[in-house]
């Protein structure tokens, strides 16, 4: 299935590559680890993690102690804010490289209390049903296989009560941000960045793929300035999806316009690191969230506001 979705017109079908990132490839694992430390410091530049921070507090509220799961965390620039910005979160840190996972129990994040560095496949978790109040994967979506994402929504539901999805929003106008890309990891995170751009799932993806499990969830998704698809995923009650769901699902009663109910399951792939744009504030510091109309992207930013 295209990544712009099954219907997605002849210029986004063209924009999509198949070209593999260094992050993905066994063969190249000096730039693999140069693309680390480049989206981590592009996420700390671009002020990415406070908004993915900012987003997954906004799941938990109203938890006095939160349990919560990072997926495909990289060098764990997540996972450190969430701990300093909520006094009594615990943070369970994974990625499916036992690699990485070895260097963020030697850092600061394997000495705190409120911390676990485990090694995690996404698409496979290694854990007891309902263990999470929030399951987090930041900018990764777009590394796993159309199976691999179903499978991530139907196992991100099981261990956790709702599963959150942040990855950039597909676009060509954000090829903008390959300045920046150098900038912060030089030419071997321009290689990765721009292959992540052109492998971004567009919103009608997500939904088609969460249709074509067995598990019954609740998928939303909306558009968050400047640049990233959200999408909130629940497990429905009895966790099935009956014979009058349909291909794609049931819309809940109290699911507006741009809200999609669709359905999930599970085969296997592989989950790994993590980049993207940030978010943009208004006057008055708030945060403000837009969906679109009809699942496609709104007009772009000026270059000037790409990250």
């Amino acid at each position: 299935m295209p990544r712009g979705g099954p219907d997605a017109p002849r210029w986004d079908r063209w924009f999509e590559t198949s070209r593999v990132e260094y992050l993905d490839r066994p063969d190249t694992p000096d730039e693999g680890r140069r693309v680390l430390r480049g989206l981590d410091r592009f996420q700390r530049l671009t002020l990415g993690y406070r908004s993915f921070c900012r987003l997954t507090l906004q799941q938990v509220r109203g938890v006095a102690t939160p349990e919560i799961l990072e997926l495909g965390a990289g060098l764990g620039g997540l996972a450190r804010r969430l701990v300093d910005r909520h006094p009594t979160a615990r943070v369970t840190v994974s990625d499916v490289d036992p690699g990485v996972v070895g260097a963020l129990r030697r850092g600061p994040l394997g000495a705190h209390p409120r911390v676990t560095p485990v090694v995690l496949d996404a698409t496979a978790i290694d854990a007891p049903d309902g263990a999470f109040d929030v399951a987090v994967l930041t900018m990764s979506l777009h590394h796993l296989s159309p199976p691999g994402v179903v499978a991530l929504l139907g196992e991100g539901t099981r261990v956790a009560r709702q599963l959150l999805i942040i990855d950039g929003w597909r676009h060509p106008a954000y090829l903008a941000v390959a300045p920046l890309l150098w900038l912060t990891g030089g030419r071997p995170h321009v290689h990765d960045g721009l292959i992540s751009l052109r492998r971004l799932y567009g919103a009608p993806a997500l939904h088609a793929l969460a249709g074509a499990g067995a598990a019954a969830v609740t998928v939303r998704t909306r558009f968050v300035p400047p640049g990233y698809l959200v999408a909130v995923a629940t497990r429905d009650a009895d966790g099935r999806r009956t014979a009058d769901d349909g291909a794609h699902g049931r819309r809940s009663a109290d699911a507006g316009p741009h809200d999609r109910q669709t359905a999930t399951g599970c085969p296997h792939d592989r989950q790994t690191a993590d980049d993207g744009p940030h978010d943009r504030r208004d006057a008055d510091g708030d945060t403000r969230d837009r969906c679109t109309a009809d699942g496609t992207p709104p007009p772009p930013p000026s270059p000037g506001l790409l990250p």
